[in-house]
């Protein structure tokens, strides 16, 4: 069975799956083209190369046959084009997310949201049609699509360009090795100058020893050179070459020199346990809800600015994490070079305001009460949205830059913590209950903030910079602020309200 001999909007694994084997089918035979074009330096190269083109394209298949089926299905349009367009472009911001590209992520999510499109509609105005080839036309549409896609992939790959690790992190007192490569060999020998234009201390030689110049011999793809770390600290240094066939002024090391390779793995995991913890935190709400088939004790106040909260943090988030335009302006302004956000933020945050819609849909259909949102938090709300307008047409008008402006959706995130506990706080006060507020929600949104701030601290002693405390300070507040209303709500449940009034006295019949 083909994918068209299946109707939209069901079946979604199997279409998914035709899809998937299609991207993986294009992805084995675009691989082996390009390793002709390009060939690799070695069988392990090869390799790679060919997993990683296939390996991508069976994901970008997969994701447009599920982002397509699902579409149908929610929107109950199974007919509907704009279905393929959404089903491109969410595959389109996958190739964006891979590559670290907001300029190709979207290029990609319109062209090929639109290529999805005309297919669909080509597809819809022949259909009935009789014509033997006509199925076999509206048919190429979706392996065109994807061959464009893999194509977007390689793209990068085609032209001559200079690549390096963005950071190297090394442990004081030791030595490490870097590796430049070419995307293929050079006609004739270039020189490759290490530019430093950052060092968190007067004489950058304190904190690392770097070559002055390196040679890329003609012929060759790679280059590797030894530095020598010595005291903690910060160096960020710009690769210049004489070659005209080898582009690299965008080009950048940031040199990180920590205590303790140990505390940076710790750092890490700790990381990793607080997003895990603050993602499930999410979850027993949700499930008290659907177990009680009612949002009663849930404040409303609560859920609107959450959700607006989760949608600014985001934003910051993605525009710090995937803007290019928007890191360089961090790193000019924060020369040390260290992003405050990190993979496990971003994903965070996405998935924040994804529950959070889902407590909104809850509400809208689950028993509610009289409950509703007060013209205080309208008002309040109205505020924010707002402050981020006009702070978008101030960004467009460069009267402040992009990365201000993203600052002030942290700003806003942060505002919204400071005040969204309350009316939970009040809510359960004045009812002298917790009911409808799930303690496992509390319970994990503690642990997360606590891990949070631990990892801060730790990431501050690592790289002897404590101001990275407040590199980030939503992040900070957040973890400050949860934890300190998180104290309120555990209180309020298991002590002050633990036994909920649920009945009264009844007068003694003998009194009457």
């Amino acid at each position: 069975m083909g994918y068209w001999d299946i109707p939209e909007g069901s079946d979604c694994v199997q279409k998914t799956w035709i899809t998937t084997k299609l991207g993986t089918a294009l992805g084995l035979v675009g691989s082996a083209y390009h390793m002709v074009a390009y060939q690799p330096d070695s069988a392990l190269a090869a390799v790679q190369r060919v997993t990683n083109g296939t390996v991508t394209m069976a994901a970008l298949g997969a994701i447009f046959g599920m982002s397509t089926c699902l579409s149908a299905q929610i929107r109950d349009a199974p007919d509907d084009p704009l279905n393929y367009f959404i089903g491109g472009c969410a595959s389109g911001i996958f190739l964006g997310a891979k590559t670290h590209s907001a300029m190709t992520g979207t290029s990609a999510c319109l062209g090929l949201g639109t290529l999805a499109l005309f297919t669909k509609v080509d597809d819809n105005r022949k259909e009935g049609e009789s014509s033997p080839g006509m199925g076999g036309l509206v048919s190429a549409g979706l392996p065109v699509q994807l061959l464009l896609l893999f194509l977007l992939t390689k793209a990068s790959e085609s032209s001559m360009c200079l690549s390096a690790p963005d950071s190297i992190t090394l442990q004081e007192n030791s030595v490490g090795s870097v590796t430049l490569t070419s995307s293929s060999a050079l006609n004739s020998s270039a020189v490759i100058h290490l530019n430093v234009t950052y060092s968190s201390k007067q004489n950058f030689s304190s904190i690392i020893t770097l070559p002055n110049q390196l040679l890329l011999p003609a012929g060759s793809t790679s280059l590797t050179f030894n530095v020598t770390a010595h005291e903690v600290g910060q160096v960020t240094s710009y690769l210049l070459s004489n070659s005209t066939s080898l582009p690299s002024w965008l080009l950048r090391i940031r040199f990180m020199v920590i205590h303790s390779r140990v505390l940076s793995v710790l750092s890490h995991v700790i990381g990793w346990i607080y997003f895990v913890a603050w993602s499930v935190s999410f979850y027993p709400q949700a499930w008290e809800n659907w177990r009680r088939k009612s949002v009663v004790g849930l404040n409303f106040d609560f859920l609107a600015l959450n959700l607006t909260g989760f949608i600014a943090y985001s934003v910051f988030n993605i525009g710090l994490f995937w803007v290019p335009y928007v890191q360089e302006e961090f790193l000019k302004t924060n020369p040390n070079g260290i992003n405050p956000v990190n993979a496990n933020d971003v994903f965070f945050s996405i998935h924040a305001f994804l529950l959070c819609a889902v407590y909104v849909c809850q509400a809208a259909v689950y028993d509610r009460g009289d409950q509703k949102v007060s013209w205080m938090a309208l008002l309040l709300l109205l505020i924010g949205w707002t402050f981020a307008l006009i702070s978008l047409f101030l960004a467009i008008a460069k009267q402040i830059t992009w990365l201000d402006y993203l600052y002030y959706f942290s700003y806003i995130k942060l505002a919204v913590t400071l005040v969204k506990y309350i009316p939970q706080a009040y809510m359960n006060y004045r009812r002298k209950s917790t009911e409808g507020w799930s303690i496992g929600n509390v319970l994990l949104d503690f642990t997360g903030g606590m891990l949070s701030i631990l990892q801060m601290i730790v990431q501050s002693y690592n790289n002897d910079e404590w101001r990275l405390i407040f590199g980030d300070p939503t992040k900070f507040g957040l973890g400050l602020f949860s934890v300190v209303f998180d104290i309120i709500f555990i209180t309020q449940h298991y002590c002050l309200y633990r036994i909920p009034p649920d009945y009264e006295a009844v007068p003694d019949q003998g009194d009457q």
